[in-house]
């Protein structure tokens, strides 16, 4: 790969202080581009990021969006150099195709494991049909419909907002940390 300096946004070295911790100790704009953040404490968090976790799983390079960063460590300091992620775009989309996919097929593997476990996969507006049903003779909390629907809270609650914002169902009463629901007639 041949390197071009104008792919290079900045540079920047971290020091590193046995009381106060990381500092930016040196930093140089080579070119006018806002990456839009507080260098002070953005150089605090990436020094952490490269410089913590196990000898051999340290990463070298940290992608964002709008920028990439590679870093060379020196002793307890730590030199930072900003590029722009030009040659990079091309190659994420390929990448990020293939992502969709493996998650795509991860899904179908685990469903179908799941429908021959114990059949109770259901979809989410079975779910939402069938907590309408129950709700409407009674009020049920949080702990109730876990023990109905085996979902958790998070699952939970997030289908209970969608049926809430459809006005659907109402809110009750909160008894300690629980939430009790009733369905709008």
């Amino acid at each position: 790969m041949d390197f071009d300096t104008h792919n290079l946004i900045s540079a920047g070295i971290i020091g590193f202080d046995m009381i106060e911790g990381p500092y930016l100790r040196w930093y140089r704009q080579f070119q006018k581009d806002e990456l839009g953040i507080d260098m002070n404490e953005f150089f605090m968090n990436l020094y952490l990021s490269f410089r913590s976790g196990n000898n051999g799983m340290i990463p070298r390079a940290i992608l964002y969006n709008n920028f990439y960063i590679v870093a060379f460590p020196n002793g307890q300091e730590l030199c930072c150099l900003f590029f722009r992620p030009e040659d990079i775009g091309k190659q994420m989309q390929n990448l990020q195709q293939i992502a969709c996919n493996m998650i795509m097929e991860s899904d179908s593997e685990n469903s179908s494991d799941d429908d021959e476990s114990d059949g109770c996969d259901m979809k989410d507006d079975e779910i939402r049909r069938i907590m309408v049903n129950l709700l409407r003779s009674c009020q049920m909390g949080t702990p109730e419909l876990r023990n109905h629907f085996n979902l958790s809270n998070s699952e939970i609650w997030k289908i209970m907002t969608r049926l809430e914002e459809d006005g659907v169902i109402l809110r009750t009463v909160k008894i300690g940390r629980t939430q009790y629901w009733t369905a709008n007639n």
